[in-house]
């Protein structure tokens, strides 16, 4: 039986190293048309066919995904698309994918930054990370062109060419629901409360769009009988402040008929406000978290919104396996469902969710 041509092979009868010919193969990396053709021919010559899954292995050669997220347990969302990254990595990791992981401050733009800049230290062969912060992530998207670094995007979408593939929903069409499902219950008119319970939320893309598409679907409807009354809350973590800026809202503003909390945080609100008269108004907000959970059961929230957070992080490992690995071409956008969420089809979404 003929001796196996192995990339050692080839590399050696073409006089470059074992890397450019990795390179070639998997068509990543600067390589000069000249070495390029001429590797092509040795493979020719050799009879040479890729076993991608060994080629990746070969000389010990792991494929090393570099993970950008808040730190785990800051804020019960985000444990979310991290433990779906970890679940999806053990279902791969024989193909030789790994993990490297660098945790950032949540609230803390700076820390974001640093953080990223001491991942791409390392070196990763791509890149996954929420853009939570825009202008410091078209940063980072900057320096991972300038390093040749691919990257994945999940929770929010930017345009940059560096950006490979997006999973996750589409916020401003998440808005658009919200204010279709919103519209049902305001009896014709009044005001949406939109809750943004988080910091700096106008360097937040995702909580941006989702106003613009609640907006634009009130306005498309009638913008005489339906309006937005924004607020911005930081400390939402401070129940006696959220207490306080509601009733204060609701003496304001008699019309306020509902509540639009933009990210998965509703149940900070509700928990704020169940001693007032006006507690009954409904609310939604997003994702299963089990105190959001919790109270769609009761009756306290009457919608959410399922972004699939788990789902998001789990495929973007799959995909970036397909991508490395067996050589498929990604598409740069990957929306998950919207799906809508109500105390009576929950324990359903919840199965599928922790399926993931």
């Amino acid at each position: 039986m003929n001796k196996r041509v192995t990339i050692k092979d080839i590399a050696e009868q073409a006089g470059v190293s074992v890397g450019t010919v990795d390179r070639v193969i998997h068509d990543r990396g600067r390589v000069s048309a000249e070495v390029k053709e001429k590797v092509l021919q040795v493979m020719q010559a050799l009879d040479f066919e890729p076993n991608l899954i060994a080629s990746t292995l070969a000389f010990n050669r792991a494929i090393q995904i570099g993970v950008l997220m808040p730190q785990l347990h800051s804020d019960p969302y985000w444990d979310l698309p991290l433990l779906g990254m970890r679940r999806a990595q053990q279902s791969v990791k024989h193909y030789g994918i790994g993990l490297f992981e660098q945790m950032f401050d949540l609230f803390s733009p700076q820390d974001f930054k640093k953080s990223a800049l001491a991942l791409i230290d390392q070196k990763p062969d791509a890149l996954v990370f929420p853009p939570i912060f825009l202008k410091e992530s078209m940063e980072l998207l900057e320096h991972c062109a300038e390093v040749e670094v691919p990257t994945i995007l999940v929770n929010t979408d930017v345009e940059h060419p560096q950006v490979m593939s997006y999973i996750g929903q589409d916020s401003y069409q998440s808005g658009v629901l919200a204010g279709k499902l919103l519209s049902t219950v305001m009896n014709g008119s009044g005001k949406v409360l939109l809750l943004n319970l988080d910091k700096e939320s106008t360097n937040a893309k995702h909580l941006m769009d989702k106003e613009q598409g609640l907006r634009h679907f009130l306005a498309q409807k009638d913008p005489s009988l339906f309006t937005v009354l924004r607020q911005d809350v930081e400390d939402f973590d401070n129940p006696e402040r959220l207490e306080a800026l509601l009733k204060g809202l609701l003496q304001q503003y008699v019309d306020i008929k509902t509540v639009f909390v933009t990210n998965s945080r509703a149940y900070k609100l509700v928990e704020a406000i169940q001693g007032l008269s006006q507690a009954h108004l409904p609310i939604l907000g997003y994702d299963l978290l089990p105190n959001n959970l919790h109270f769609l059961q009761m009756g306290k929230i009457d919608f959410l919104i399922n972004q699939n957070a788990s789902y998001q992080g789990y495929l973007a490992i799959k995909n970036l396996t397909d991508f490395f690995i067996f050589k498929k071409q990604l598409p740069r956008v990957q929306h998950l469902p919207l799906d809508i969420v109500v105390a009576e089809n929950a324990a359903y979404y919840l199965q599928r969710e922790q399926g993931n």
